[in-house]
């Protein structure tokens, strides 16, 4: 059981959703007792059993299914008699339930910058939820009395920065430097990754100089298309507070977007 719960946290360490099915109830002969774990990926079986044959068969299929919906379940199998004969152990049949539990790995902001958008963004971006990384190197703007809600600041150069971050699909970057050739900088590091946005300020005249440095330097476009610039939804936001609400708004959207997918 152990093991099982080790190989879970490296999962979701690793930004992978997961499920871990545990046995909350048994009674006849069934192959699982009562505790039994198994961890489940979106691929199938990944570590532990809850007892082999066909009923662990069926429950990695909603297992599987559970993490595409993105929530947990409890089920519930009768095993017959002629189902019992073709499953070791198990003779006479029985009755199992199991808690399937959705494992999912907290979703992050990362703020590149740490001005008056960057200040509103974090506050915003815990009250709803998210994990919040400050990164700038600047440390009298990047620090705890001006992101006091942050759960972390990194006052690093952003290459040395992002080489202690591996990025997945459950960050969100957000690109607000103190000028462009920064947000180039930045956005030339992640726009590879596999974080789930990739925002980025700036007028339309500006961000088109930077996306045709980025093809100059063979960056496909596919990879292009995928920031969001202008950065936020367009709600006529001209404030930092507003720009970041526009922003946190993009942000909840594209997340929930994700999870109906």
């Amino acid at each position: 059981m152990l093991e099982v719960l080790k190989e879970a946290l490296r999962k979701i360490d690793k930004g992978e959703t997961i499920t871990l099915v545990t046995i909350i109830e048994a009674k006849g002969s069934t192959p699982g007792r009562v505790g039994a774990k198994m961890l489940v990926n979106k691929d199938g079986l990944v570590a532990g059993t809850i007892g082999g044959g066909i009923i662990e068969a069926k429950v990695i299929k909603k297992a599987k299914e559970a993490i595409k919906e993105g929530k947990g379940n409890v089920l519930a199998y009768h095993l017959t008699k002629e189902e019992a004969a073709r499953d070791e152990e198990a003779i006479c049949g029985g009755d199992i339930k199991v808690f399937i539990d959705v494992l999912k790995p907290r979703e992050e902001i990362l703020i590149f910058g740490a001005g008056h958008i960057a200040m509103s963004l974090s506050k915003l971006a815990k009250i709803v939820g998210f994990r919040v990384t400050v990164i700038d190197e600047r440390k009298e703007f990047a620090n705890q009395e001006r992101f006091p809600e942050a759960d972390q600041i990194i006052t690093k150069k952003v290459s040395e920065a992002l080489s202690n971050i591996k990025i997945t699909s459950s960050y969100y970057i957000v690109i607000v430097t103190k000028g462009h050739l920064q947000d180039e900088e930045v956005l030339n590091l992640v726009i590879q990754s596999n974080a789930s946005y990739i925002g980025m300020i700036g007028s339309s005249k500006k961000n088109a100089a930077v996306f045709q440095h980025l093809r100059e330097k063979g960056v496909r476009e596919e990879r292009i298309n995928k920031v969001y610039s202008p950065i936020g939804i367009n709600i006529g936001a001209q404030t930092p507070e507003e720009i970041a609400v526009s922003i946190i708004a993009e942000i909840i959207k594209i997340k929930r977007q994700k999870i109906c997918l």
